[in-house]
């Protein structure tokens, strides 16, 4: 192991991360066993990244589970606690998005449904299900990736904008909670990132493009535009700040929300 890796705080460390299979919780699963923890990645389905890891020798597990259904998060937190005695950090990344080209009247109860679970319910449910783990370490850490459109209201993400601001907030108001009980929650809101969810076949930039008879890169090339660094953001740049967040160094930080958006919005 390297010094830098034993620095993070993370060595030897339990960890859980949802939605692992690519993307933003790929990386995040890349750089937590690069910081010396051992990892458990709830997918739904096996990725051939994943399986390269394994294959390395790397010290993680994969567990095929659909976040989506009530039971699925315990699940994934029951087969790691057991695996490994316990928990030390749990990685709230699964996530989804499906634009709304056509507007609210076409937004039915059952994508509203579809988009609180997978967003919110989801992290609700693994929360729940660690919580009593990470207590028991006395040091426990839940790291949730929430996003810039919390509170960057779009109409395009009606529903995914209202579902990931009632999880920055669920996390800010768990914070408080379990604080006194040695548990530290927080929150990192990504802009637009360079993953299949945004540029990939049936991504965010393809379905708008469809919906609004544009060319799928004019719409990722204007996302990119709304940032003052004029590009997206790097997964694995993501991934560093929730390592960071993960590990001991950042020992006093809990109820925080940080942005990683290029400075697209103008809070402050």
């Amino acid at each position: 192991m390297s010094a830098s890796a034993a620095g993070t705080g993370l060595a030897g460390q339990r960890a859980v991360v949802t939605g692992a299979g690519r993307g933003i919780g790929l990386a995040i699963t890349q750089g937590l066993l690069a910081a010396g923890a051992r990892v458990v990645a709830g997918t739904k389905n096996r990725t051939q990244e994943l399986d390269d890891l394994v294959k390395q020798g790397a010290e993680l597990t994969v567990v095929e589970v659909d976040l989506a259904t009530p039971d699925g998060p315990g699940a994934l937190v029951a087969a790691a606690a057991e695996l490994h005695g316990g928990l030390d950090v749990l990685v709230n990344n699964v996530g989804a998005v499906k634009p709304r080209v056509g507007g609210l009247l076409a937004t039915t109860d059952a994508d509203w449904d579809w988009t609180f679970t997978i967003n919110l319910m989801a992290a609700v449910r693994a929360t729940r299900s660690a919580l009593p783990h990470l207590i028991a370490t006395g040091d426990g850490r839940i790291v949730t990736v929430a996003s810039v459109n919390a509170r960057l209201p779009d109409p395009l993400v009606i529903d995914y904008g209202a579902a990931k601001a009632a999880l920055s907030n669920f996390c800010k108001a768990l914070s408080k909670q379990v604080g006194p009980q040695g548990v530290r929650v927080n929150c990192v809101s990504p802009g637009p990132v360079e993953t299949p969810l945004w540029k990939g076949a049936g991504g965010v930039a393809a379905t708008v493009g469809a919906g609004l008879g544009l060319d799928p890169g004019t719409v990722a090339e204007t996302a990119a535009a709304q940032a003052a660094t004029g590009r997206f953001t790097l997964p694995s740049e993501v991934a560093d700040l929730v390592v960071f967040l993960a590990g001991r160094r950042s020992g006093n930080i809990t109820g925080a929300d940080f942005l990683i958006d290029g400075g697209m919005t103008d809070v402050l």
